[in-house]
Formats: C-alpha cells, structure tokens, sequence
C-alpha cells in the first residue's frame, strides 16, 4: 500500500527534520506551506522560529539538487518528497471550505491528494499539530494525525546538517544588529544593582525575546553564584542557538555568539565534566568558529566514554568531511550513524541525512581520488 502524508506547516516548523522521517513514504508538501515558511523570513517572530523556517528551506534546497521538487524527489528509504502545487481552479469545495486563508488552502490540497487515491492501494494521512485544523479535517472526513508529540521533537538534537553548504558574508542585518543591541542593554541594566533596586521596568520586558528573557534568568543567577551548572548551562544553550540562527545569514555574528559559547560551556564542564551532550555541543561551536582540530578532540572524548553516542558520531563524520576534507574517514562515520539507527524509527531523520551524505563523500572520494591520479584536473 501506498502511504502518502502531507505535513502542515506547523509541523516543519517544530520539526524540520520531519520531511525526512516518514520511511517508505511519500511525503507531499502543499505549496501553501512554502509561502507560509516564506513569509517568516521579514514578520515579526521569535528568531527560532524564523530559523526554523530557514531550515526547512535548506533541506528542500538540497533534495533539489537530485531533481525536480514538483516531480517528486527519490528519498534513500524508498520513500520520496515533492511539493504539491496550489490549483486555484479546484471545484466542488466542502462547505465552509474556502481557498481564502492558508489552513483552508492546505486542507483543500490534502483534499485533492485523498481523492485522487483509491482508497484501496493508498494510505493519506495529514499531519498537523494545529487543533483547529485537526478538527476541521475530521469532519471533512480526511484522515488526519498529529506529528510526534505535537513538541519540538527534533530541533533541540543539535545535529549540524549544513556539511557541504557555501556560507555568505553579507553585512549584519537590522534584526540581529538589533537583537544584540538589546541582549547588551538589558545585561547592562541588570547589572546596575543601585538603579531600581536591581529591577527592570516590565514594558521593557516585552521587548526581550524568549532567548533573552531566559538570559536574564540565567545572569542573575550567575551573578549571586558565578559556579551555578544549570544557569552556566543555559547561557552556554542559548548562544549555541544563537550561533546557529546567525549562521544562514551573517558568518561573523554566529563566530561571535559562538566564541561567547564556548567561554559558557567551558565552565559549565569544569563543573559538570560527564555531560557529554554538553560536551558534544562545545564541539560543534569549535567546529564553528574554525576549530576543526580542537572540534574533532572534544568530540573524541565524547565517543571515548560512550562510542554510541550519536550526535558526537554523526558530527564527527561532518567535521573530518568539511573540517579536513577526509572523506574516508567521514564515510566511516556516517556508516556508523546508519548503523545505529537503522532499526530506530525514533532516529529515522538522522537515519536519512546519514545516508544522504555518506552518498555524497562516497562522490567527493571518487572525484578526490580521480584528481590525485591526475586523470582529471
């Protein structure tokens, strides 16, 4: 039987890896939910959610160097990823079923999938976590389930999945520029224990971000008790992800977040020396800020005391790859990954991406070797 699912765009947003953990599926994005993740890039949302957004549109980006989206893109589990045109000459709509708003659109694409199968030879499913699309694609008597635990199942993994992406330099955009400006604003007020009694006006609470907020937290924290694990933990957390948002468009504010990291989880280990989730994320912002050796060393360690770890052995096969362009031993990692997870449907996206890039060093081994016996230059 043929199973199809169509992903919502909430869904991608909490997860987007989840485009690729469907095995044997055919998975079908509605083009509604490209212009949604589209208009992400300038509305006014929380950074993670807009680099969220950018990651789903890194992922699609890669598939379509094998292909044509809109055709349908051949997946390594058997499996396979298109994108489903928007036809806006559909007829013979449910009623309360309009092609005036997003949800509505992505329903009537799901729709038109679910029709179009003989309910014989065809499984379709649309995946959502949003409650009211749910509802209303039960009573419209298409099959509908929700995605994982309706979480962010997958974007705390911290797996680094942009190994062969060419990063730009442009200048700092307005928002980040922004964004730092207020993180440093509000450390600075903070930090006037004189000036309010230490406090800070709510109205300019509502400027802070999330990140900041929890930031706020955390150097409070730290300033009573410089060795606090947890608050020295979540600062070290929350540049990590700062470093990854800033990476797809500006290299040298991810390097400074990244270094500011660095220093966080530093100390956190000096105090908690076995988290080797920790440990593995220092890794990766060496790794990021061109310290490929010290990443590999740290990541070493991290595998010296659980060599199933599988962040540290994927990330490792990403760092002797781009790092060192060991494309030997990169492939030897990545066959681990697979090795791993093949038989977990928990890890199946990871599962995936291994594959896919051990298909990749295996090209890059190829044309290395080719260029080394001189046949091509």
């Amino acid at each position: 039987m043929n199973k199809i699912v169509i992903l919502d765009t909430n869904v991608l947003l909490a997860d987007p890896n989840s485009v690729l953990s469907f095995p044997r599926a055919e998975v079908v994005i509605p083009e509604t939910v490209l212009s949604e993740l589209d208009k992400l890039k300038t509305a006014r949302v929380d950074p993670d959610l807009r680099f969220r957004g950018r990651e789903v549109s890194r992922i699609l980006f890669e598939l379509s160097e094998d292909g044509s989206l809109v055709e349908g893109i051949d997946l390594p589990d058997g499996g396979s990823v298109r994108v489903m045109p928007f036809d806006s000459e559909t007829k013979n709509l449910p009623e309360g079923v309009s092609t005036r708003n997003s949800d509505d659109r992505i329903l009537v694409s799901a729709l038109q999938v679910f029709r179009a199968c003989d309910a014989a030879d065809c499984d379709v499913r649309l995946v959502t976590n949003d409650l009211n699309m749910l509802l209303k694609a039960q009573t419209l008597g298409l099959p509908v389930e929700r995605y994982g635990d309706g979480v962010e199942a997958g974007f705390s993994k911290r797996y680094i999945i942009r190994p062969f992406q060419r990063y730009r330099v442009p200048i700092t955009i307005l928002a980040v520029a922004i964004a730092v400006f207020v993180g440093v604003l509000f450390i600075a007020m903070y930090s006037q224990q004189d000036h309010a009694n230490g406090t800070m006006p709510t109205e300019f609470k509502t400027l802070l971000t999330s990140n900041q907020l929890a930031a706020l937290d955390a150097l409070g924290t730290l300033q009573a008790n410089p060795n606090d694990s947890e608050a020295l933990l979540k600062m070290a957390n929350i540049f990590f992800d700062q470093s990854e948002a800033a990476m797809q468009s500006d290299a040298g504010t991810a390097i400074t977040f990244g270094e500011q990291g660095i220093r966080y989880y530093e100390r956190y280990l000096a105090v908690s020396p076995g988290d080797s989730n920790a440990r593995a994320d220092l890794a990766t912002l060496y790794f990021n800020t061109g310290q490929t050796d010290r990443a590999i060393r740290e990541v070493g360690s991290v595998l010296q005391a659980d060599g199933s770890h599988l962040r540290a052995n994927y990330n490792l096969g990403i760092f002797y790859a781009q790092g060192r362009r060991d494309y030997a031993a990169a492939e030897t990692q990545f066959k681990k990954v697979i090795s791993l997870t093949k038989n977990d449907s928990n890890q199946h996206a990871l599962f995936q991406q291994a594959t896919l890039l051990l298909e990749q060093v295996r090209k890059l081994t190829t044309n290395q070797s080719v260029d080394a016996s001189g046949a091509k230059q």
